[in-house]
């Protein structure tokens, strides 16, 4: 029989001398501020970036689909460790209520012919069945996280378990994210999975012509050249050029979505832009991007596959005590076990090519115990050296995606 550490009693005591057990998260009654949130969610998605372009070549992930899974998490946290995960995260009061309002605009009329584009999120929480999970919990990842609740046994069967949730993530994926939770990573001390999946597809709002497409020089930072297609169009774009970099946004049908390119003056340039990639210059640089008639744009086609485990970068940004034995998940259940974060497993998937973009991600969190004026002239956007780029949503504001180019695939 599993008895309460002394932690546990301590913090159980004082939570009914104030009259609750529940988490210091609970569903709100309030109108959500989502452009707190949102703010938020762009500064974790460059700080958590920031952590991981030290990884030699592309890089891809979505800074949404963590930010969600992570904060699905934190709503059953308390103490320390959730005050570690609100300072990480960039979680504003009443974050949960948040979340609910900017995935129900995300997956509103989710028929692409309605709004030109398919973008769908998905949330579920896999519990350990017959476990003293907190109904107040399951209630609030199910009202504002929109999450199925589904239980599995890992204590039995793990590798079922882990079969069960990877075969949801594929699905809920269109088959682009493949075998998220790895072998051993689902064991019998797992308690509890929390997942997102986000999937995007779009055609470009004025596809490029696949005529126009021709294999030409790209040059990598390290001044060496390899061949590439690269896409060709001259259109009228939002656009911005300062003495290091050019920024260029490029809607997809709809202009809801669109994806934003910056790219550094030099071939060598990527690293300094990126070292200085913060939320707040991000958002300054979107918000000062004006309409330019005739941009010659060059783009390349490309494909990016990349798989994070991300444990390491987030002890390094200050979520330290939820991934120790310490962790206080008392939020989550009743039960006498500590819980603990074992991994937060990520995978991204982008194709871009003449016609649009085809971009899925999913994240798991694994818990267990342990004016009038001249003519303009002509711009020239040439990506033909490494960039960054984002896939954004204009409505909620929200980065969906974002990653780097180094070197072309496809």
């Amino acid at each position: 029989m599993n008895t309460l550490s002394r932690r546990q009693m301590l913090a159980a005591s004082a939570a009914m001398a104030a009259g609750t057990l529940a988490p210091r998260w609970s569903v709100s009654q309030e109108k959500p501020d989502t452009a707190k949130l949102v703010a938020g969610n762009t500064a974790f998605g460059c700080a958590l970036y920031g952590q991981l372009r030290s990884e030699r070549g592309n890089l891809f992930l979505s800074p949404f689909s963590i930010s969600t899974a992570l904060a699905m998490t934190a709503a059953g946290a308390t103490g320390k460790t959730l005050d570690e995960m609100e300072k990480v995260l960039h979680l504003p009061a009443h974050a949960p209520a948040a979340f609910g309002a900017i995935l129900k605009s995300l997956n509103a009329e989710s028929d692409a012919q309605k709004r030109g584009f398919t973008l769908t999120t998905a949330n579920a929480l896999w519990a350990q069945k017959g476990y003293p999970w907190r109904p107040d919990y399951k209630k609030l990842v199910a009202t504002d996280f929109a999450a199925g609740l589904f239980d599995v046994d890992y204590q039995s069967d793990p590798e079922t378990a882990r079969g069960t949730i990877n075969a949801w993530v594929e699905k809920e994926t269109r088959e682009k994210i493949k075998n998220l939770l790895p072998q051993g990573s689902v064991t019998p001390l797992t308690r509890l999975v929390l997942t997102n999946a986000i999937y995007f597809k779009g055609d470009w709002d004025i596809q490029f012509k696949k005529d126009d497409t021709k294999e030409l020089p790209f040059t990598l930072a390290d001044g060496s050249k390899k061949n590439t297609p690269l896409m060709y169009r001259v259109g009228g774009y939002n656009y911005l050029e300062t003495d290091g970099f050019q920024v260029l946004d490029m809607p997809y049908v709809g202009k809801r979505i669109s994806m934003t390119v910056i790219l550094p003056k030099k071939p060598d340039g990527l690293p300094a832009v990126e070292k200085e990639l913060t939320g707040g210059q991000l958002t300054a640089l979107l918000q000062s991007l004006r309409y330019e008639k005739q941009v010659h744009v060059h783009l390349p086609k490309f494909k990016i596959e990349k798989s994070f485990t991300l444990n390491e970068p987030l002890k390094a940004l200050g979520m330290k005590t939820a991934f120790q034995r310490d962790a206080d998940f008392s939020g989550m259940h009743t039960g006498g076990e500590d819980l603990h974060i074992t991994a937060v497993l990520h995978k991204a998937y982008v194709d871009v090519n003449e016609e649009g973009t085809e971009a899925a991600a999913a994240t798991g969190v694994v818990v267990g115990v342990t004016s009038v004026a001249e003519p303009p002239k002509p711009k020239y956007f040439r990506a033909d050296r490494p960039f960054l780029f984002l896939i954004r949503d204009h409505q909620t504001q929200s980065v969906l995606f974002m990653g780097r180019l180094t070197e072309p695939t496809n």
